[in-house]
């Protein structure tokens, strides 16, 4: 969720400043770790005892959502200079089979809000998915066990902003470390003037519908904490955020580490914090990486990521890597970046050329059947998740973004698989996923299964067709670069009419813990065409032939 911030008419006259690459010095500002306040943590009755919250029925209400700051190009005056994508596969590419497993409905537009930011995650017995405003817990055949219920109903009876305001923007996440559930969204009790806060739960056993360990932070006085984005590693959970100065005005990135041990006994639990606008403006959309499968070796800092298209401030095209390690002993020792900078970069000619300036100056960009109204990429950064592997030989991370294919606004899904052995982060392979000419394809998720293979679940639109779910994926030994034919997961039968334009925000693939092959995936769709009636949808495909041998350890 974020504002519409180029309807608000700020992104003319920001100052897109760059601050490049160089070690700090003494006229140039450093990244300081700091504590954010703890305003009260504790742990609930079962969600079984509490009962959830009754729904708000509201009008339509759009959820605020502004895009990072760029310059607003003609897409001909951009022609004239924007180098070609070089890795964009346009053909549809051998046939992988992708059964179905599971299929069925999630949360659908029971608050009568836009857009959805569908958000779920996978446990042994449980699927938990988790929409604006309301969330829902299912079994892995798709019967409902919980909900749908009031996002705050997991605050109920805390008290504070967290019971009192259901403000959106959630994540959902299995730490399957720990078998244990962390759930997020932000409490905002007063848009235009703060403070801002970051409400936080962590399950206290496996079980989803049991109890919580609840925690409230004040993420900032002044700057509301957008689009939040969560990632599990083992010394911590981390958190990404765009800024805005009193809820309108960009004001960089955030990033934050929450102490992720003390949060699974239910103690009082640090909040570091690590404003990065000093150091660039224009620094946003970043992503933590998020665990799957084995830990990384001990002493690996989590891992921050970004892409920056040169229309946003920047030199070059560029995808940004940060090292975040904690010191949760002293957090004066801790560290982020190279003084906030980035510890690499990633350019042409290892990075091939990209164009994230999806219909410039608008959201109302990707054509459906049956309207004139279009709807959003957020073209503008990096999708959730950036998922990290440790397979053994190497480090892995995967991630994607939108880009326009042709110049001419046809979205494609730029992919990557990032990878470590020794040394540096290298690109190991990247693609731009585009088989067909007319489709759109677009609002991404990818992952990777303990095999290393790669799935990849997103959004399709057309003139000519509904927006539709998707999924494609590619077997670890298929050339670099490609990805397979793809699969339908779920055919809409309807348009979105909202002038709002508003989609998705994100989508979210997942692993299942149990087999470490199965992906699940959730998104959205319309099963009529209407201004705000959106459902989501929740499908589960495995790539045949996955078999992981090495079961994922467990850690308190």
């Amino acid at each position: 969720m974020q504002l519409n911030f180029r309807s608000l008419g700020y992104l003319s006259c920001l100052t897109l400043a760059c601050v490049s690459l160089s070690p700090a010095s003494a006229e140039r500002p450093e990244a300081r770790p700091e504590l954010v306040k703890l305003a009260k943590h504790d742990t609930s009755r079962t969600l079984r005892e509490m009962g959830p919250i009754p729904l708000i029925f509201n009008k339509f209400t759009e959820i605020p959502n502004p895009p990072r700051p760029r310059k607003v190009i003609k897409k001909e005056d951009l022609r004239a200079t924007q180098v070609p994508d070089s890795v964009v596969q346009n053909a549809p590419g051998e046939p992988l089979d992708l059964p179905l497993t599971a299929s069925f409905d999630g949360v659908n537009s029971v608050n009568f809000v836009l857009p959805p930011d569908p958000t779920g995650e996978v446990g042994p017995n449980h699927y938990f998915q988790w929409v604006n405003l309301s969330f829902a817990i299912y079994n892995k055949t798709g019967t409902l066990l919980y909900g749908p219920a009031s996002g705050n109903t997991l605050w109920n009876g805390f008290g504070g902003p967290c019971q009192s305001t259901n403000s959106g923007d959630p994540i959902v996440m299995y730490d399957h470390l720990a078998d244990r559930w962390v759930v997020t969204q932000f409490g905002i009790p007063n848009f235009s003037g703060g403070p801002y806060y970051q409400c936080i739960a962590v399950s206290t056993g496996a079980d989803p519908t049991g109890s919580y360990h609840r925690y409230a932070f004040v993420a900032s006085n002044n700057n509301l904490n957008d689009y939040p984005k969560l990632g599990v590693w083992p010394d911590g959970y981390y958190m990404t955020v765009n800024q805005f100065l009193n809820g309108f005005s960009f004001a960089g990135a955030g990033v934050f580490a929450f102490e992720r041990e003390k949060m699974l006994l239910g103690q009082a639990a640090k909040l570091v914090y690590v404003n990065l606008q000093p150091i660039n403006p224009n620094f946003g959309g970043m992503l933590p990486s998020d665990l799957d499968g084995p830990v990384p070796a001990a002493g690996t800092p989590a891992y921050f990521m970004e892409a920056d298209d040169s229309n946003f401030g920047f030199p070059t095209d560029q995808i940004a890597l940060w090292e975040f390690k904690v010191n949760w002993n002293n957090i004066a020792l801790s560290t982020f970046g190279l003084s906030g900078q980035p510890n690499q970069l990633f350019k042409p000619p290892a990075l091939a050329p990209f164009d994230m300036n999806l219909c410039p100056g608008t959201r109302n960009c990707i054509p459906q059947l049956g309207t004139t109204c279009k709807i959003d990429t957020i073209g503008d950064r990096l999708m959730y998740r950036l998922q990290y592997r440790n397979m053994g030989t190497h480090q892995v991370m995967v991630a994607n973004h939108s880009v326009d294919v042709n110049g001419r606004d046809l979205a494609g899904i730029r992919w990557y698989e990032f990878r470590k052995t020794t040394g540096d982060w290298s690109i190991y392979q990247q693609g731009t996923y585009s088989p067909t000419t007319t489709l759109n394809r677009w609002m991404a998720s990818i992952a990777m299964d303990g095999a290393g293979n790669i799935g990849m679940g997103y959004s399709t639109s057309s003139a000519d067709t509904y927006p539709s779910i998707y999924a494609t994926g590619r077997l670890a030994t298929d050339p670099l670069g490609t990805m397979r034919l793809e699969q339908l997961l779920f055919a809409g039968r309807g348009s979105q009419t909202s002038s709002s334009s508003r989609w998705g925000d994100y989508s979210h693939l997942s692993i299942d813990p149990v087999d470490n092959c199965t992906f699940w995936h959730t998104s959205e769709y319309y099963s009529s065409t209407s201004s705000a009636n959106w459902r989501t949808r929740i499908s589960a495909v495995k790539i045949p032939g996955c078999v992981v041998n090495t079961p994922v350890p467990a850690t308190p």
